[in-house]
């Protein structure tokens, strides 16, 4: 990707506390569609499963959100849409994907959240829209990359709707 075309197919965001991350999960979560993948890539504790959490809530679900370190995966139904949640930080080697049979999740009715996406590289499936976490100081700067057409569709809706609420 030219650095160019990074610029118009990214959004950088500063989110000072938690309150800024869910009001950025409220706008995401609604431009996701189903068949969408999205990597969330970031060091421990910097924020994925609170984006997850925010997003999820912003769709009405009222349950426990929690990290699917253990479990590998946990399942939403809102709208009869399918929301899988991973995390594949506890694999040790990238077929450990293809082991567990993670990849029937990835279908057109369902939006996958994937947390430590590199931890399966070559067996998940190529991201839509990349989120990269990082932690500054106690916010976090989010560096969100569109890496498809509808990626780029729904980055380009979320830069227009995050413009006009003045963040």
């Amino acid at each position: 990707m030219h650095s160019r075309d990074h610029k118009q197919s990214a959004l950088i965001l500063h989110l000072p506390d938690e309150s800024a991350t869910a009001r950025l999960g409220r706008h995401l979560a609604p431009l996701l569609t189903p068949g969408m993948v999205i990597w969330l890539d970031g060091d421990l504790g910097s924020g994925k499963t609170t984006l997850v959490r925010a997003m999820l809530r912003a769709l009405g679900h009222l349950g426990p959100v929690k990290s699917p370190t253990y479990t590998l995966v946990e399942i939403y139904v809102i709208s009869r849409i399918y929301w899988y949640h991973f995390d594949f930080y506890r694999f040790n080697f990238p077929e450990e994907f293809l082991d567990a049979g993670l990849g029937e999740y990835f279908r057109d009715d369902a939006v996958c959240m994937v947390e430590w996406p590199e931890k399966a590289a070559g067996q998940v499936p190529a991201a839509d829209l990349v989120v990269l976490f990082d932690i500054v100081g106690e916010g976090r700067t989010l560096d969100i990359v569109a890496a498809s057409e509808e990626g780029r569709k729904c980055l380009n809706a979320l830069k227009s709707d995050w413009r006009d609420v003045g963040d």
